[in-house]
């Protein structure tokens, strides 16, 4: 679930700078303030509808496959990709206040920029998955080993000075910053 969600996050954010770019870059698309919207369609778009029409699409080429030759399949390969990112921009823009002008400028040029984008996204959310997958496995251990050592009987003159519960959940607390209910359910992950 986290990683779905800070994957959805990232995307958000990469696609309302990528729409905020293409409004920069393209006279004939008009952006503004509403990329935040934009990205919102964008990102439900990407994450939900872009796989299913990629799928069907593929499993209707795939029938034909025999007919072709290498080049001829990756050519095909190629324009499905296309025709997905055109249906995503075009639901982008119809649901969106995206303003369009110009059947090429607007339509046809604009998925060739995201289909580029979102290869080079690919890239990055990889190494943010990554990346965030290490600082939980590191706060995890931390907890682990916090709470082992919190659980373990102490020896020698730690003994003889004794401490409440609440003082020891404060201390705690102090140390990660969780509370023991925090602790418990990362502990249960």
């Amino acid at each position: 679930m986290k990683n779905w969600l800070i994957r959805a996050a990232s995307l958000y954010v990469f696609n309302v700078v990528v729409l905020l770019l293409i409004g920069l870059l393209m006279r004939s698309v008009s952006v503004g303030w509403n990329a935040l919207w934009a990205s919102v369609i964008l990102t439900l778009a990407t994450l939900a509808l872009k796989p299913a029409l990629l799928k069907a699409f593929r499993g209707a080429a795939a029938r034909s496959a025999d007919t072709r030759t290498r080049v001829g399949e990756k050519v095909v390969q190629y324009v499905l990709v296309f025709v997905v990112e055109l249906i995503v921009w075009v639901l982008t823009v119809l649901l969106s206040g995206v303003d369009v002008s110009g059947w090429f400028w607007g339509y046809v040029l604009p998925p060739i920029y995201l289909l580029i984008a979102w290869v080079v996204y690919d890239q990055i959310d990889d190494r943010i998955e990554a990346k965030t997958g290490e600082v939980i496995g590191s706060v995890s251990a931390r907890i682990k080993r916090s709470d082992a050592a919190a659980s373990a009987p102490s020896s020698g003159a730690a003994s003889s000075t004794s401490t409440s519960p609440e003082s020891k959940i404060g201390r705690d607390e102090l140390n990660d910053g969780l509370t023991p209910e925090q602790r418990r359910m990362l502990d249960e992950l």
